[in-house]
């Protein structure tokens, strides 16, 4: 399996902090952000990890983390030439992935849990297999919050809650839970990819990536325990310096991160 981080994007919503850097390099308590979303996916035994960002800050990023030996994984770097949603940046890595499974990390989420303790008994080596299989499989990862309007929003079936789809940003949301942004895909991907329509804002939405999987039963999820948080407004940012400060577990590993 290998990774994908996320880290385009303009960050708007944070000008003017992203007027000179790009957010993922923005400080959550004594690291960059982009260090946290590393330190997941090093957790789950990723290795082997590509970077996408946008051309005006690509460069920052590769001088903050360079080849990732220093960190004992192995970094290479896309350029996303303009913004085209989510499914498109991810579109720009499927060279870098080949037929291996990957876990996508957008590049501002930000999870207390340890991915490698596994408590919802996946990540195995059994259940990496899967994912080689013929029919598709996903996973995302749940968690339940005050303002779930911000977020894609899982709906559910019945007392088994079985996922039905993923509304994005409902004004008026069928849960109180938000997918977060790490998802685990097959390499149908691509071709979903392929066949995706730009949405009404004239882009690829990773919402209609993950709906296309649960329209044929092939997504599971589980559900964080720790915070989470996606750091994308000046709020959450600061909630995220505030959470990350009380954590004890800020290393992703090796002396450089003590």
């Amino acid at each position: 399996m290998k990774g994908i981080i996320l880290a385009g994007g303009h960050g708007s919503r944070l000008y003017p902090l992203t007027k000179i850097f790009n957010k993922s390099l923005l400080p959550i308590y004594d690291k960059p952000m982009i260090y946290y979303p590393l330190k997941s996916l090093k957790q789950i035994g990723i290795k082997e990890v590509c970077i996408v960002s946008g051309k005006e800050h690509c460069g920052q990023i590769m001088n903050q983390l360079g080849s990732g030996e220093e960190y004992g994984m192995d970094i290479t770097y896309r350029v996303q030439e303009k913004p085209g949603g989510i499914a498109q940046a991810l579109s720009l890595c499927e060279s870098f992935a080949g037929d291996e499974p990957i876990t996508v990390c957008l590049g501002d989420n930000i999870f207390e849990d340890d991915f490698g303790k596994n408590p919802w008994n996946i990540f195995t080596t059994e259940w990496i297999d899967k994912f080689f299989d013929e029919e598709p499989k996903s996973h995302i990862f749940l968690k339940k919050v005050p303002d779930p309007e911000r977020f894609g929003v899982p709906v559910f079936h019945g007392v088994g809650r079985h996922l039905l789809r993923i509304d994005e940003k409902p004004e008026s949301p069928m849960s109180d839970y938000a997918v977060t942004g790490l998802y685990v895909f097959d390499n149908n991907v691509w071709n979903i990819i392929r066949e995706l329509k730009p949405s009404e804002r004239g882009e690829l939405e990773i919402v209609d990536v993950i709906n296309w999987y649960i329209d044929r039963g092939a997504t599971g999820y589980s559900e964080l325990e720790g915070f989470w948080s996606d750091a994308g407004t000046p709020d959450s940012l600061v909630q995220a310096n505030k959470l990350v400060s009380i954590s004890k577990n800020l290393t992703i590993g090796g002396s450089k991160d003590d």
